[in-house]
């Protein structure tokens, strides 16, 4: 197990420093797609910037942005994987050798003596979100690195359900206006509709944290994603604030049922370089990764 658990740590370490470099494959798409459809010219040029920006993080092995943001874990873990008791600790020295290594900023501040612990990690840090899937001795982990930029926009709020698609629209284009451009567009929005806040805000998170140009697989949902895409699209920020024809790389909704009187709405916002990516581990802790086709195990 001593051999399994290092191995586990370092191979996390590294993929959190290749992620902080390297989109994975399907945010680099989304970007082409945009790229290659928008017809404004100062919009034309940014997307030339972005690439531009990739391809010299890539080759100079340096973080695509100084912001590295804070580390965040999701991790579907099985009740039989042997990681289990260790995963919490395991996962702190990966950011900290990960923070050495690539190197990521520290961004981990306390509040509210606003001491940095200068190692990304500290309490609540880094974000560790679990969920048991009963019997399985496997386990998936989502690594995401979000800026302080993209965490701007951000919102929850409690709406009478009569508000329907077209309050939840407005809260989201609201959300977008005020701060949008503070997060870096085109950017990928997740939007929750829950029972209350806290539980809107989780949804809306994985939501954005969803493979993008997949929609939901409610059909109800999906024309609710591709709507809500067309008005936060025709606000026209544009790449980096400068317009053109979207504002938006994907537009994701998550949902769960509500109280009959009250149902909590989030935004959550992440920004054009969308930094993250899926470790799938098996039970003999051999990995594999779907999400980056030159991360090397």
């Amino acid at each position: 197990m001593e051999n399994d658990l290092k191995s586990f740590v370092l191979t996390t370490a590294r993929f959190i420093d290749h992620i902080a470099k390297r989109l994975p494959d399907d945010a680099v798409a989304g970007l082409k797609k945009l790229a290659d459809a928008e017809t404004d010219e100062r919009a034309k040029v940014m997307y030339r910037c972005m690439t531009e920006d990739l391809e010299r993080a890539d080759a100079s092995s340096r973080p695509i942005c100084q912001d590295t943001g804070l580390v965040q874990f999701f991790a579907e873990i099985g009740s039989e994987c042997k990681l289990l008791p260790y995963l919490p600790s395991a996962l702190k020295e990966a950011v900290e050798i990960a923070t050495s290594t690539a190197p990521l900023r520290p961004n981990a501040v306390e509040f509210p003596s606003e001491n940095n612990t200068g190692t990304n990690t500290g309490k609540g840090v880094p974000y560790i979100e679990y969920d048991i899937v009963p019997g399985s001795d496997k386990l998936k982990l989502t690594v995401y690195l979000q800026g302080g930029g993209s965490a701007l926009p951000g919102r929850a709020a409690v709406f009478p359900p009569s508000a329907g698609f077209e309050g939840i629209a407005a809260f989201a284009a609201d959300a977008m206006v005020e701060k949008g451009i503070n997060a870096c567009p085109p950017l990928v929005v997740g939007v929750g509709v829950a029972g209350c806040m806290a539980t809107a805000a989780k949804l809306a998170k994985h939501a954005a944290l969803r493979k993008i140009g997949v929609p939901s697989e409610d059909p109800e949902i999906a024309e609710a994603e591709r709507k809500l895409k067309c008005v936060l699209d025709e606000i026209a920020i544009g790449p980096q604030g400068v317009g053109g024809a979207a504002s938006t790389i994907a537009v994701n909704i998550e949902t769960a049922c509500h109280h009959p009187s009250s149902m909590g709405v989030a935004v959550q916002f992440g920004c054009w370089a969308m930094r993250r990516g899926v470790l799938i581990f098996d039970g003999d802790m051999r990995a594999e990764c779907p999400t980056h086709g030159g991360f090397k195990i």
